[in-house]
């Protein structure tokens, strides 16, 4: 496997391909959906997991975990002991076990360590009325020192195989084209953490063998599409360049060697806004929304959003939905502007409600919306 370098003088050998020019982007406010408060008094929501019995189980970023049904709200117990709260770091990302209604398995991500060494980690645990048992830690990436960039998304691919989103740490982004680390990466492991025996790199000298795909920033959104088998995620750029990709097996995302960002100075990262040997995005976002949660549409009560991207916006303040054909984006309408509302998480209900999650530094709620007809 060629390992990409980060110097200019490799980077001047390949041209500058310049992306499509973007759909002219439409506006729908609150009022054309019927938007209800499910929950209104949330600390910090971060991510959300729909049960079969319709509640739904919510973390909050400083440590909390809850589980909001039509009667009640209830407090779980049983979380990871070395939760580490800081900077971007904190209670993050939860999914069920595809086998949830057999074996009550729940999967939670968050930040472990201390501002000297701290990681992104999964714990694995039984719900069991109000509390969760039989916890364990299953995996903990490579330690970095900062307190930014912590990734945390999980999704189940078809053959029970775990995926989690890595981000680079922020003060390390070279680090996202090296192999022997964790950092800029998606991992893929089993329900107990161990690597699954194809993952691509698993045969690499000095590679990590969790790895997945790697040349990434930062991803705060992950979904798989069964209808089309394709793995989805988002993450996010510096002044610009957020993207939407399809991810691979083995794939080169092209962080920090190309992006349609710049650095937060103003400065160019790179000369190149794509580059040969990269995956190309499907979408970007030029300046950025800083885009959170994502979910392929797949429900019935927005039928003319089949197959299409929703994904919450943190900076814009907003929903956005990627209207997506064969893989490629083909038209772009932002919702909910009018709420002003930082927008961290976004699933799909089972009955095809659009879920949403907005937090704010000291409160949140949880929306659900329907259409108005």
């Amino acid at each position: 496997m060629k390992k990409f370098g980060i110097l200019i003088s490799a980077l001047v050998l390949t041209a500058c391909l310049e992306p499509q020019p973007k759909p002219e982007v439409e506006n729908l406010a609150s009022d054309q959906f019927i938007v209800e408060t499910v929950i209104d008094s949330l600390e910090k929501p971060w991510d959300m997991a729909v049960l079969p019995d319709r509640s739904y189980l919510i973390t909050e970023f400083n440590g909390g975990l809850k589980q909001v049904t039509k009667r009640a709200t209830i407090d779980i117990t049983g979380l990871p002991e070395d939760l580490f709260v800081n900077g971007q770091g904190g209670l993050m990302g939860i999914t069920l076990s595809p086998n949830f209604r057999r074996n009550r398995e729940v999967f939670i991500s968050y930040s472990y360590g201390s501002k000297a060494k701290n990681g992104t980690a999964i714990y694995k645990a039984k719900l069991k009325g109000a509390a969760l048992t039989d916890g364990t830690v299953i995996f903990r990436s490579s330690p970095k020192d900062t307190g930014s960039h912590f990734g945390g998304q999980m999704a189940f691919l078809p053959d029970g195989s775990l995926v989690l989103t890595l981000g680079d740490g922020f003060a390390y982004r070279e680090k996202a084209q090296e192999l022997d680390t964790h950092l800029g990466k998606i991992v893929r492991v089993d329900t107990d953490g161990n690597a699954m025996g194809d993952n691509p790199f698993r045969d690499t000298e000095n590679a990590r063998p969790e790895i997945y795909s790697y040349g990434h920033r930062n991803v705060q959104g992950l979904a798989y599409d069964k209808q089309t088998q394709t793995l989805w995620s988002h993450e996010h750029g510096p002044r610009g360049g957020d993207e939407l990709n399809i991810i691979k097996s083995g794939a080169n995302y092209g962080w920090p060697l190309a992006t349609t960002g710049t650095d937060y100075n103003g400065a160019r990262i790179t000369p190149f806004k794509t580059q040969r040997g990269t995956e190309p995005f499907v979408y970007d976002w030029v300046p950025s929304i800083a885009p959170s949660g994502l979910t392929i549409y797949r429900g019935k009560m927005f039928p003319e959003w089949q197959g299409d991207a929703l994904i919450g916006a943190l900076a814009d303040r907003s929903l956005w939905r990627i209207d997506l054909e064969a893989g490629q984006a083909i038209g772009e309408t932002r919702l909910l502007g009018d709420l002003n509302q930082r927008i961290r998480s976004v699933e799909t209900d089972r009955d095809g409600a659009v879920l949403v999650l907005t937090e704010s530094d000291t409160s949140g709620s949880l929306l659900r919306l329907r259409p108005r007809r």
